[in-house]
């Protein structure tokens, strides 16, 4: 979970991946689509069954996909120090989560907080929500690593989200119960045992334990109404444009439309064919950034080291 730059890799990921989908099937164990529709497709259907792994696989040409193993298996040979302030956090949360009778023992602690909190901000939440998304959007306007069409997207979801969440029960002590079942059920399931195991997890056990709490995060939606499945479910989606038709290295976008909490919405995505494959560009464009910006970070020790050593460095190539 440390991959420096393809942290930054994963919203736009999620965000692409959660708006493509289209009419046709595709064999979701192959890397890209045989078509930009069907490349989408089968993205959607990894999504919709919380395979992270396979879905890396899916997105990426097979280089690409090796390349960026390598890069998180690097990484985690130099995992970051684990404060004793953070060790403690993670430990008395953990522990919270996962004793015996956790549910029953979280809930009657937080009852008589929610209730507290209800009586002093029920007033003043939707407007405190209204100032969280017009933080939010400025952050996302702010945001390098996103598209502009990403951005435009985000912020028009943010628009359906924020009445949502404004009228949302989110005192409701019967709704608060079950999510603080679901979220002891998941903690359960990701079996953390210490913080440094967080930092140390190969790339498949890590995608594991995405896969996991992806699971969790989708019930506690539906508790308060977010349906993740209708809305994956409802995308369609059109072409617009595919040049050239007989190609190798073409380049394609399809139109995207979806349904979120009740309210259309659209977007477009970008696809590249490579070896007959396609993919999405923007995703394939940010591994590739990520995987310069990590040679380079690999690489700056020895531009200040001695001049023999430096001169024998070769620079790792995308």
């Amino acid at each position: 979970m440390r991959l420096p730059a393809l942290r930054f890799t994963l919203l736009p990921l999620l965000v692409a991946l959660a708006l493509t989908a289209c009419h046709g099937k595709d064999d979701a164990s192959k890397p890209g689509g045989s078509t930009p529709e069907s490349a989408m497709q089968a993205s959607v259907e990894l999504l919709k069954a919380g395979d992270f792994n396979g879905l890396w696989k899916h997105a990426l040409p097979p280089a690409d996909y090796a390349t960026m193993r390598t890069d998180w298996s690097q990484l985690q040979q130099n995992p970051q120090p684990v404060t004793a302030e953070d060790r403690a956090r993670f430990n008395q949360a953990m522990q919270q989560l996962t004793a015996p009778d956790a549910e029953n023992k979280l809930y009657a602690e937080l009852q008589p907080k929610l209730t507290a909190v209800e009586q002093q901000y029920k007033d003043q939440l939707p407007v405190l929500i209204s100032v969280g998304a017009a933080l939010l959007k400025n952050g996302v306007t702010q945001n390098k690593t996103l598209t502009g069409e990403q951005k435009t997207q985000a912020n028009a979801v943010l628009d359906v989200l924020t009445p949502w969440a404004q009228q949302t029960p989110w005192f409701d002590q019967a709704k608060a119960k079950q999510a603080v079942g679901i979220a002891v059920a998941t903690a359960r399931k990701l079996d953390l045992k210490t913080p440094e195991q967080l930092r140390t997890m190969d790339f498949d056990t890590t995608m594991a334990k995405y896969s996991l709490g992806f699971a969790g995060a989708r019930q506690l939606l539906g508790i308060y109404g977010l349906s993740v499945d209708d809305t994956l479910n409802s995308i369609k989606v059109t072409p617009i444009e595919r040049t050239p038709l007989e190609s190798s290295t073409g380049h394609a976008r399809v139109k995207i439309d979806y349904i979120l909490l009740g309210k259309p919405l659209s977007t477009e995505s970008k696809l590249v064919q490579q070896d007959g494959r396609w993919y999405s560009e923007d995703m394939l464009n940010n591994v590739r950034e990520s995987h310069r910006q990590l040679s380079e970070q690999h690489n700056q020790p020895a531009s200040s080291a001695s001049a023999p050593a430096a001169a024998g460095t070769t620079p790792a190539k995308d």
